[in-house]
């Protein structure tokens, strides 16, 4: 049962909890490369969403994403290398997205500053 509720807040604390404890973030990839879409709070900006448990990501495995594979990425490697790269290339980063899609967008910076605190 998922933990993530319509409090996009909450599910960003959650994220960084929950991937401080289990030294995991989940995202997904096809043989195109990792799943990155429009955002919707900034224009012309893509986001990259990830999830702090596998069962949330799988959760998104289906329909336009059902090619998507759920990967785990180890937290150290995502917020020392993915952050940067992300933020030289303008990707915002989304945070356990609910089912309704609907999750934290934010600046690849400002998630890596939430694991220094």
């Amino acid at each position: 049962m998922s933990k993530l509720t319509s409090d996009i807040q909450a599910n960003l604390e959650l994220f960084v909890a929950e991937t401080k404890q289990t030294k995991l973030v989940w995202g997904m990839r096809n043989e195109e490369g990792w799943l990155a879409c429009d955002s919707t709070e900034f224009e012309n900006s893509e986001v990259m969403p990830f999830w702090s448990t596998q069962e949330d990501a799988k959760a998104h495995n289906v329909e336009e994403w059902a090619d998507f594979e759920v990967l785990e990425i180890p937290l150290d490697i995502f917020v020392e290398d993915w952050l940067l790269t992300l933020a030289e290339d303008g990707v915002l980063v989304g945070t356990n997205w609910n089912d309704q899609l609907e999750g934290k967008e934010m600046e690849p910076s400002d998630l890596a500053k939430l694991y220094l605190a």
